[in-house]
């Protein structure tokens, strides 16, 4: 391929920019020079699931990718915090933590539907006066986050055995699904963090037809 899109199912423990600069080097192989290869928005390292690659002459779209809606399967751990707000922050136990009912629950996700107000985690790839706002948190700063308005245009209860929660949630461009467990904790009265978060359709393209790094033939991910 020299132009146009390559679905990847990325897998948990690397970076968004692992994932490109893998597949670039494999086209790049291929083609006998170097391939131009750019990614539609990142997903955080823990975190797996569908990203849309953009080759040669498509990189120029790549922000019309990444300005098309989300669905996330997410699991929420309640009664912890994480300073990065998932799995791989310093996990800190809640004292005398509550135990939200299942009632209690489904009554807090439909709080959350809608156009709503969202500030963005300090551990971030938003910039913040040219910097990125996780290398400033990195660093011991802690960089001022300007809300934003998002929409979430559906949040379901998948699975509720506590301490975890299992929701699927179709959301808008910009949405931080870190963010949206440490609010629903919040508005529980109990600490959250993201456990584990899957993005499985951007747009019209869905999970299933995207292909893992070794069936797209990189050899050692």
């Amino acid at each position: 391929m020299t132009d146009g899109i390559i679905l990847i199912d990325k897998p948990a423990d690397m970076t968004s920019f692992g994932v490109v600069a893998r597949v670039r080097r494999l086209l790049s192989e291929q083609q006998g020079k170097k391939v131009k290869v750019g990614h539609t928005g990142t997903l955080d390292p823990f975190a797996t699931g569908l990203m849309i690659i953009v080759v040669g002459k498509e990189c120029k779209n790549a922000e019309t990718y990444s300005k098309k809606d989300k669905v996330y399967e997410a699991t929420i751990r309640l009664g912890q915090s994480s300073t990065t707000g998932d799995s791989e922050g310093e996990i800190t136990d809640e004292v005398n933590a509550i135990v939200p009912t299942l009632d209690e629950i489904q009554k807090t996700l439909a709080k959350f539907t809608g156009e709503i107000t969202q500030r963005p985690p300090i551990y971030s790839a938003i910039k913040i006066d040219g910097q990125r706002a996780y290398k400033l948190a990195r660093a011991g700063k802690t960089p001022e986050m300007p809300e934003r308005q998002i929409t979430i245009h559906s949040l379901d209860l998948v699975d509720y055995t506590y301490p975890e929660l299992q929701i699927r949630t179709h959301v808008s461009s910009g949405t931080y699904i870190r963010t949206l467990a440490e609010d629903i904790g919040k508005m529980l009265g109990t600490d959250a963090y993201c456990k584990q978060l899957r993005r499985t359709a951007i747009g019209e393209w869905k999970i299933e037809t995207a292909q893992t790094l070794q069936e797209f033939g990189v050899l050692n991910p």
